[in-house]
């Protein structure tokens, strides 16, 4: 089993906040009920589960559509 996970672009270093946010899980049955997750926490449960974590490295270009994007239909600033 393999989890996906990558960094927070809104936390910095030293910051009491969860460091990384879960993107998939491949094979295994696991359900995963938060969205970010601290370091030791994703240690625990990857030995606890026999997993593989896998850290995906998150484009910074600055061109990703987020919450607030506008381009989306319906959604997004007025």
């Amino acid at each position: 089993m393999k989890i996906f996970v990558r960094e927070r672009r809104k936390v910095d270093k030293g910051e009491k906040k969860p460091r990384f946010r879960f993107v998939g899980v491949s094979g295994g049955d696991i359900k995963i009920y938060v969205r970010h997750v601290r370091k030791k926490e994703l240690d625990q449960l990857a030995a606890s589960t026999g997993a593989e974590i896998v850290y995906l490295k998150a484009v910074k270009d600055g061109k990703g559509k987020g919450k607030g994007a506008a381009s989306v239909k319906g959604h997004g600033k007025k």
